[in-house]
């Protein structure tokens, strides 16, 4: 709810809202009364264990009898929702149309990565599912709120709905999201003490709502949030560089548009939907808010789904088992029962057998003692045996908890109990048939966040105004980048540019009005999962294939979690990576072949003294030279020097015994020191110099 603002309009036309309120509030707490008396009895019984009928419960009671409670359908309902937990769904956008672009839909993911990371998405997600899995249905919202208390700048949030029966949908629509919904409640017992303070002028008049809520405030008014979407007609108009947008938008900033030479070329009416929220009670508007987007920004998170005579259902995942948990109470209730109450086992004996020690003999059944003694000449007394526990009670209790893993579909793999599945492979069968057993209330959850992307995307030309700087997260969610939203009509900048600080670099410019994105929903291992599962698969692989393990190298410490991975795997990268070292790299490749080549001429020539040595020298060193003009550009100072002292030391350990070779590798000596003189800049610290080389 926003700040109180005093609604426009006379008293008629709200009388005429609330009219209109009550009337469809009645029909959808009518459509969905069976199943919120479903849900709660629901939820009552699988969570907070309240299993035993409440007259039979008394009735036991009364005689001393137990009511135990053994609550297997809680392990089943966290078995799914913490598999939802697991593998978290993710919202993609995607390009639809020619004026989309493949960029700025990453850019979108990016952007509601952050709204997700910001507005602490998960729990909403994960309380939707269990809602769902525990009572049928369940509910994601979608709301926009200022940024910050110190500016005007506003962020779309995904928020949980913590109480599923504060909310009515619309007893007319069909669809498996809520995306034809065009009328929404949300109940609200608002403290009075708080109310007034928000609505000093407004009457304390509940809105009508469910008795069964009474309790929970009774110092309180009910107040409703009522969410009503009908179609309206608005003019678009086609800009000269093909841009489709309101005419309103464009009559705003008309004088900003023709200054960069856009214009409007044609126009057309349209039909499109408009959302308004009103805050009311059972005798007043207090609110009228305009929506910025074209649905209602409710949610719903359905369970699983049976339409049957123009009536739609939703079962949890525990209804149709809980008639076997009733069972298997009853039946370990009964064996509990007949051990704790059955008879102790008395000693037999003759007559005159207890004569000896008879306060003993007394008390032998709830004391014990080292020895007891008998009358001397008779028969030793003896204890009867304890009757057990009849089998057939039980093999009932077995037949009540197969019962419960047959109704739901999972089995004793897929929550940790022992199975008859011996092999590995067998007990992932097991455990893949239990997830697909199950698998529609997390297909549901994705069905549920693709209309979420699809508010969001709705959502973002209206909350995001240009100019403003955003931040996107990267799938791995720890690689954040800044962008800054465009004008519309602009095209998109995507080189980095600087903040306006001077303290960051920015992804680019980007039009988030431009062209037309869908929303689609991936379901699986998180990124960290499939990230790990990747490092262990390419060492495995690196093991296998050796030769591999240095191309993949990188590709391997970027996918552990250690500290410094990523610095680690920037010096593993391999220039062949970029394009521009794999041409330089292929030259260096074969200045190296031509260096070879002169230096076996040049071996050649120390036996053979008709060849000119010199000469091969010169042209040796000119062939290095020409290499390290080639790797200069990649390559920093320290690294050509490297080569350099790896080319002399090379040459010079070329073996002569010729007569004179000692004064001729003298003179080679000062020939290179004076060409490295002249070629090479000054030696780094560190490196061995021209000098020590010769030595």
């Amino acid at each position: 709810m926003t700040e109180y603002e005093e609604p426009e309009g006379d008293e008629s036309e709200d009388e005429e809202i609330l009219e209109h309120a009550r009337r469809k509030f009645a029909l959808a707490r009518d459509f969905e009364r069976d199943n919120r008396e479903a849900a709660l009895a629901d939820i009552k019984f699988g969570l907070l264990s309240e299993q035993w009928d409440e007259d039979a419960k008394t009735a036991r009671e009364a005689e001393g009898k137990p009511c135990i409670t053994i609550n297997k359908l809680a392990a089943n309902i966290r078995q799914v929702v913490n598999d939802s937990r697991q593998n978290k769904p993710a919202i993609r956008v995607r390009p639809v149309d020619d004026n989309s672009d493949p960029k700025t839909a990453e850019v979108f993911n990016g952007l509601i990565r952050n709204i997700e990371t910001s507005s602490n998405a998960d729990i909403a997600y994960d309380s939707a599912i269990t809602q769902a899995v525990s009572g049928g249905f369940g509910y994601i919202r979608v709301n926009i709120d200022y940024a910050d208390d110190d500016t005007f700048d506003r962020d779309i949030q995904i928020e949980r709905i913590y109480d599923q029966f504060s909310v009515y949908g619309d007893p007319h629509a069909t669809s498996a999201d809520g995306s034809d919904w065009n009328c929404c409640f949300v109940v609200e017992r608002m403290p009075k003490h708080e109310f007034e303070e928000k609505y000093p002028d407004a009457d304390c008049t509940d809105f009508e709502t469910d008795e069964e809520y009474d309790y929970i405030n009774e110092e309180g008014v009910w107040v409703a949030e009522y969410w009503k979407r009908e179609e309206s007609v608005k003019t678009i108009c086609l800009l000269s560089n093909g841009v489709v947008m309101d005419e309103d938008v464009y009559e705003r900033d008309a004088e900003m548009y023709q200054s960069v030479g856009v214009t409007k070329q044609e126009t057309r009416a349209t039909t499109t939907h408009k959302v308004t929220q009103y805050i009311i009670t059972g005798k007043e508007v207090l609110e009228k808010n305009e929506w910025a987007g074209k649905y209602i920004p409710i949610v719903p998170v359905y369970g699983e789904e049976v339409i049957l005579e123009n009536k739609r259902t939703f079962k949890s995942l525990i209804r149709d088992a809980k008639d076997a948990q009733r069972i298997f109470n009853y039946w370990r209730t009964t064996s509990t029962e007949l051990v704790a109450l059955a008879p102790k086992t008395p000693f037999i004996g003759e007559e005159g057998a207890f004569d000896v020690d008879t306060e003993k003999w007394e008390a032998a059944n709830t004391q014990n003692y080292a020895y007891l003694t008998h009358k001397k000449g008779t028969a030793p007394p003896q204890r009867q045996p304890f009757a057990s526990i009849p089998a057939g009670v039980l093999q009932e209790a077995m037949n009540a908890a197969d019962d419960i893993k047959a109704t739901m579909g999972m089995f004793g793999a897929s929550i940790g109990e022992e199975d008859n599945a011996i092999s590995g492979r067998a007990i992932m069968a097991r455990q893949r048939e239990s997830d697909t057993g199950t698998f529609h209330f997390i297909d549901n959850l994705s069905r549920a966040l693709r209309q979420t992307g699809r508010i969001i995307i709705d959502l973002v030309p209206h909350v995001y105004q240009p100019g403003r700087i955003l931040r996107t997260i990267g799938e791995d969610h720890r690689k954040t980048e800044n962008i800054q939203v465009g004008q519309p009509g602009q095209p998109n900048q995507q080189m980095p540019q600087q903040m306006p600080d001077g303290s960051e670099s920015m992804r680019g410019v980007y039009d988030l009005t431009a062209g037309k994105y869908d929303v689609v929903v991936d379901i699986g291992p998180g990124y960290t999962t499939k990230r790990q599962e990747a490092a262990a698969q390419m060492i495995e692989f690196s093991r296998v294939n050796p030769q591999a393990a240095g191309s993949i190298g990188d590709l391997i410490a970027k996918n552990l979690d250690w500290p410094g991975a990523d610095e680690i795997a920037k010096r593993l990268q391999p220039a062949a990576l970029n394009p521009q070292m794999q041409a330089m790299q292929q030259q260096m490749q074969q200045m190296q072949l031509m260096l070879q080549q002169q230096g076996q001429q040049l071996q050649a020539a120390q036996a053979d003294k008709s060849i000119d040595i010199e000469k091969l020298k010169i042209d040796a060193y000119k062939a290095e030279t020409d290499r390290l003009k080639v790797t200069a550009p990649a390559m920093d100072m320290q690294s050509i020097q490297a080569l350099v002292v790896q080319t002399v030391q090379q040459l010079l350990q070329t073996p002569d015994v010729t007569p004179g070779a000692e004064q001729q590798a003298q003179a080679e000596q000062q020939m290179i020191m004076q060409a490295l003189q002249q070629q090479q800049a000054p030696m780094q610290p560190g490196l061995p110099q021209p000098q020590e080389v010769m030595q």
